[in-house]
């Protein structure tokens, strides 16, 4: 099978990045407006009960589907579904934040968002002032 194609979920791509700070630190700023305009969208104001709705201010909608605070937030983002999740480092001296997004329309689409996410994670980590972890 082809990299980043899957029977379930269609084209999809995932980026990582550990930061050393407390799991719950990257969580609270990611939940911030600062932490959502930079993840979900300029104008966003993050809906945290499944089943509600949000536009970014570029005219994107889409859905919470599920959110467990602390751990990860799994919204639709058009006809895609986006997923931002933190959990601690094994080594135990930080955290991982991961975006991960399914449902692309091709294999261009997957790179465009892998672009994307992997520039998110760099923004993330200079709003936070952190020194770079592994990625």
């Amino acid at each position: 099978m082809t990299t980043g194609l899957t029977r379930d979920a269609g084209w999809e791509i995932g980026v990582s990045r550990t930061l050393r700070l407390p799991p719950a630190a990257v969580w609270d700023f990611l939940v911030s407006p600062e932490g959502v305009q930079l993840w979900l969208g300029k104008g966003v104001r993050l809906p945290a009960v499944k089943g509600e709705t949000y536009e970014t201010a570029d005219g994107v909608t889409g859905e919470v589907r599920s959110c467990r605070p602390g751990d990860r937030i799994r919204v639709t983002y058009g006809t895609s579904t986006a997923q931002v999740a933190v959990s601690a480092a094994r080594s135990g001296d930080g955290a991982v934040l991961r975006f991960h997004q399914e449902r692309l329309a091709d294999a261009e689409e997957r790179e465009r968002r892998r672009a994307h996410w992997k520039a998110v994670a760099a923004e993330v980590e200079r709003a936070l002032g952190v020194d770079r972890g592994r990625e």
